[in-house]
């Protein structure tokens, strides 16, 4: 991008104050309004150097993006519920109100351009719509997109989603696992096939050693409740997390929210260095130091939706000299655009025909914001429209690149390996918790004393024993249950992210999941039941010992899919939890234990709980028909088939609820990965 000056048209006679390279105001000359017309161009320079430099093997495929008359919509109901306080602070900052048509429209025909080598900052006040162009131009949102945005002169496709790098505001990084594991993972799921196990370590130690995560490489992430990492830290180990896949185009999200200045600009020196090496570099950007704001190749400055100024970073404030808007004290330029783009004029002079409009006018910042709108379409978007969308086309070369999709680099087993590896490292910790542990054992030696050598002889102890089978069913269906029904909706964000690039394919996600989470669900009860087993005096033989393991492992691991699939229905932390209690009370109501002869009309619920065939299958197990007991009473000897507790029960009628059990089970997981599909299809960051 070229600003040409013309020194005939400057006027001696006037005098502006304009920040220099150090943030301080210099005075200088500015240029009449015709300076715009004439001299003001933001061309995209494709650069010989970046196209003739691809293909190489270790160059990124240049992307030049352009985006014209780009705007977005969304229900009213829709912006509201999504972020309150948000859309308070828009409505306060922006003067939004909505529209007749039921919709707020969020951007209002954004208009630009950029290529490889360039950083690119969207600047705006809060609610402004910075992230949600950024989120267009990443392909996350397509629904009730209009303009034109293409890379390389072609339209988005599937194509450019894996040559597209997202680093979002907060950094969506696993908190268990290190640095070094973290970019180890994503080397060996996304890089190709092709490059040897030791070609990706040393990618690997490259970017490390370029990003500054030495100190930390063997240091957790961390994030919430989990001590990691410094924030800075985290930061740099998300854009090490994307650029290590060599994507031609990076879009950041405010990166320097919550940094202090000198890692802020530190962290934007790595920046340009990702952009000379041949990449497109988009970020938001709220207020930075002067410093900063120096180091951006280009600006976009957006006001409710509305472009206000759009070039060369250095240039914006000349071009609002030329307008005749000039700070009246030295300040920040980046500031002084902001206060511009709210409406603020404090501290800011301005041109006498628009004192003028805003004496004739009680809104005063509406005034301001209406009239930077107008001088920017038209004497900015004409000539970035002329030289940049019409005049300039990407080589032919790049344009059929551009076309051709990548594959997956991996085969599904491949990515099942490593991902289960990469699953069973992040949750291991959980599954070898020494509360969980405690808990288990605890509670199995405190039945085991309380049912002690408990026996069968009497109708009141098989009750005391019947009774115990029931609350083992209860304990671990409510264990497996809440152990899975919080997996999915706690690592929703994780894998929105890793989806959204393609990282790998959905079946292998939860067959690696369900897998690695089956191993607490098989090896608490499997401990749990040899310690209850032997103390509550049940039934002493090998098969029956057996048969009651597996069958409480089949309840658990029934469970464990139901958690799954309610979790996956609505992806919610609050409403699983509550969904889940709702179930558990039912399917312990229709257990068989509580109510025995449930009426007609209510008898469907037990038949889809998978308590009641668990209990059942208990029963057959370790109890047989033609067993004897009360044989001391005075009516003499009985059956257990005799016994009320058995009513519902046929114990010679054989094992049927163990093939109901495993349809459960597996029909629980299908449901489970078709429920999370769907909803992780239409989830954004």
């Amino acid at each position: 991008m070229e600003i040409r000056r013309s020194t005939e048209e400057v006027e001696e006679n006037h005098v502006m104050q304009i920040t220099g390279s150090n943030g301080i105001v210099h005075n200088m000359e500015f240029m009449p309004q015709a300076y715009l017309r004439n001299q003001y161009s933001s061309e995209i320079d494709i650069d010989e150097e970046f196209v003739s430099s691809y293909p190489l093997e270790d160059a990124p495929l240049p992307i030049f993006l352009k985006f014209e008359d780009v705007e977005y919509k969304v229900r009213n109901s829709q912006a509201s519920s999504a972020n309150l306080v948000k859309t308070m602070v828009s409505k306060v900052v922006t003067h939004t109100n909505p529209d007749p048509d039921g919709y707020k429209h969020i951007l209002k025909g954004i208009t630009g351009s950029t290529g490889p080598g360039e950083i690119l900052a969207l600047m705006g006040p809060s609610g402004s719509g910075k992230t949600t162009l950024l989120k267009i131009m990443g392909g996350r949102l397509t629904d009730n997109v209009k303009g034109k945005l293409t890379y390389n002169d072609i339209p988005y496709s599937p194509s450019v989603k894996r040559r597209i790098g997202f680093v979002t505001q907060d950094d969506v990084l696993l908190p268990q696992l290190t640095v070094e594991e973290t970019l180890a993972f994503a080397a060996f799921l996304r890089l190709p096939s092709s490059m040897s196990k030791e070609q990706k370590y040393a990618k690997i130690e490259m970017i490390i050693k370029e990003l500054g995560l030495e100190r930390c490489r063997r240091t957790r992430v961390g994030g919430g409740f989990v001590k990691g990492i410094s924030g800075g830290e985290r930061k740099r180990a998300s854009i090490a997390y994307e650029i290590l896949v060599d994507p031609s185009l990076l879009l950041l999200d405010e990166p320097t929210s919550g940094l202090d200045s000198t890692s802020a600009t530190k962290l934007l020196h790595i920046l340009q260095g990702v952009a000379k090496a041949g990449r497109t570099v988009i970020t938001t950007i709220h207020q930075p130091s002067s410093r900063m704001f120096h180091m951006f190749d280009k600006l976009l400055l957006i006001s409710e939706g509305h472009p206000a100024f759009y070039g060369k970073a250095r240039e914006s404030m000349e071009y609002f000299s030329s307008l005749r808007i000039l700070p009246e004290i030295a300040m920040n330029p980046a500031e002084f655009l902001l206060d511009l783009a709210t409406g603020q004029v404090s501290d800011i002079s301005l041109p006498d025909e628009l004192l003028a409009a805003k004496t004739a006018q009680p809104d005063s910042e509406e005034v301001l914001l209406k009239y930077l709108q107008q001088r920017y379409k038209t004497d900015l978007e004409p000539k970035e429209k002329e030289e940049n969308h019409r005049n300039r086309k990407a080589p032919e070369h790049l344009q059929i690149a551009i076309q051709v999709k990548k594959d997956w680099t991996l085969s599904w087993w491949d990515q099942f390996l490593i991902l289960s590896r990469r699953t069973f490292r992040e949750r291991r910790r959980d599954y070898f918790d020494k509360l969980r542990l405690v808990q288990s054992l605890g509670v199995a030696v405190v039945l085991g004393l309380l049912w002690w050598k408990s026996k069968t002889d009497t109708e009141a102890h098989l009750r005391d024993q019947v009774g115990l089978m029931f609350y083992i069913c209860i304990f671990w269906t409510s264990s497996s249950l809440f152990g899975a029904v919080y997996v999915f909706p706690f690592e929703k964000i994780y894998l929105v992210k890793e989806r959204k690039a393609e990282m790998y394919r959905l079946s292998v996600y939860y067959v690696c999941s369900t897998l690695c989470d089956m191993v607490a669900h098989v090896l608490y009860p499997t401990f749990f039941m040899i310690i209850v087993y032997f103390m509550a005096g049940f039934n002493r033989t090998i098969p029956c010992f057996l048969f009651t393991v597996l069958t409480i492992l089949l309840i658990a691991i029934t469970s464990q899919g139901a958690g799954e699939f309610l979790g996956a229905s609505v992806l919610s932390i609050k409403r699983a939890g509550m969904i889940a209690s709702l179930v558990l009370m039912l399917f312990l109501l229709t257990g068989g234990y509580y109510v025995q002869h449930i009426p007609k009309f209510m008898q469907w619920l037990k038949y889809l709980s998978f308590m009641h065939y668990g209990f059942r299958l208990l029963l057959k197990v370790q109890y047989s028909a033609d067993q004897l007991f009360e044989c001391g009473s005075k009516g003499g000897c009985r059956t257990l088939q005799s016994s009320s507790s058995f009513d519902t029960v046929n114990l010679n009628g054989g094992l049927q609820e163990l093939w109901v059990l495993l349809a459960m089970a597996f029909g629980y997981r299908l449901c489970a990965y078709f429920c999370l599909r769907k909803k992780i299809s239409i989830c954004h960051l």
